[in-house]
C-alpha cells in the first residue's frame, strides 16, 4: 500500500499525516539528515565561536536556518501523498500533521542550543539566555513557515524533486532579485521569509517585524497552500467526473 492510499484508507487523519511523514526509508533518511543539520551547524558554531561569546539567540540562528532547509521537503511528500489518494480526501489533517512535524523541529532545535549553552562557560556580562522563550517559540514558527512552503509547492509541482529544489530556489531567488535593486530592496521584508526567518531568531520582534512576518505567512504559507488545494480539488472533480458516453452509433 502506497503513502496515497494509506492516506485515505485510514480517513487522513493529522496523526496520520505524523506517521507517514516517516513511514517510509527514505522519509526516516530524511529525519535524520534533518536534526544532522541542526547538530552540524551547532558544531560549526562551537568551532568558529568561543563559549564565552555564545548567546541562545546567536546559537538558534544558524541552528534552526540549517534545519529549515530540511524541514519543507517533509511537506512536499505529504502534499504528494494527498495528491496520489484513490479518492478525494481532506487536505486540512494532512496541513495540521505537517505543521506538527515542523514544530517538533523547531523545539529539537531549541533543545540543541539550550544543552550548548548550558554546558558551556558564557560570559554572564552578555546576558547569554536572554530572551531565550521569545527566541525559541521564533524557532516553532520558523520551521512551520519553511514547512507551509513545502506543502504548498508540494500541491502545486511535481515530480517532488522539482518541488524540493522549489522550496529553496523560489524564495531565497526572489529576496536575491530584491535586493539587487535598490527600489525593491525595502520590500524584501514583505515578501520573502529570509528577513522574517533573522527577525523571528534575533529577540523580541517589533510590531512592524510581526506585520512583515505575517505578509510572508499570508504569501507562502496561506497564499501557496490555498492555491494548490483548489487546484487539486479541481483536478479530483474532473478525474472523478462521470463520461458521457458518446452519441454517435454504429448504423
Amino acid at each position: 500500500m502506497d503513502a496515497g492510499e494509506s492516506a485515505t484508507r485510514s480517513g487522513g487523519t493529522t496523526l496520520d499525516a505524523i506517521r507517514r511523514s516517516v513511514g517510509t526509508l527514505p522519509r526516516k533518511w530524511l529525519v535524520a539528515i534533518t536534526l544532522l543539520a541542526g547538530l552540524s551547524a551547532a558544531l560549526a558554531v562551537a568551532v568558529a565561536a568561543p563559549s564565552p561569546d555564545w548567546t541562545f539567540a546567536a546559537l538558534s540562528g544558524p541552528v534552526q536556518s540549517a534545519m529549515s532547509v530540511a524541514v519543507p521537503f517533509f511537506g512536499v511528500l505529504l502534499a504528494g501523498d494527498l495528491r496520489r489518494a484513490p479518492r478525494p480526501v481532506r487536505a486540512a489533517p494532512t496541513l495540521l500533521g505537517a505543521l506538527s512535524v515542523a514544530a517538533v523541529a523547531g523545539v529539537f532545535g531549541a533543545l540543541i542550543c539550550a544543552v550548548m549553552l548550558a554546558v558551556s562557560e558564557p560570559d554572564a556580562a552578555h546576558t547569554p539566555w536572554s530572551h531565550v522563550g521569545i527566541v525559541a517559540a521564533g524557532g516553532v514558527l520558523v520551521q512551520m513557515t519553511a514547512q507551509l512552503v513545502g506543502t504548498g509547492l508540494g500541491l502545486l509541482l511535481r515530480p517532488p524533486v522539482v518541488a524540493f529544489l522549489a522550496t529553496i530556489v523560489l524564495p531565497m531567488g526572489l529576496w536575491a532579485v530584491l535586493g539587487a535593486v535598490d527600489v525593491l530592496r525595502p520590500v524584501q521584508g514583505w515578501l520573502t521569509p529570509h528577513p522574517s526567518v533573522q527577525n523571528l531568531l534575533s529577540g523580541p520582534m517589533a510590531p512592524l517585524m510581526w506585520a512583515q512576518w505575517l505578509a510572508v505567512l499570508l504569501i507562502w504559507g496561506a497564499g501557496l497552500n490555498t492555491v494548490g488545494v483548489i487546484l487539486m480539488k479541481r483536478r479530483n472533480l474532473t478525474d472523478n467526473s462521470p463520461q458521457i458516453p458518446s452519441s454517435n452509433s454504429e448504423r
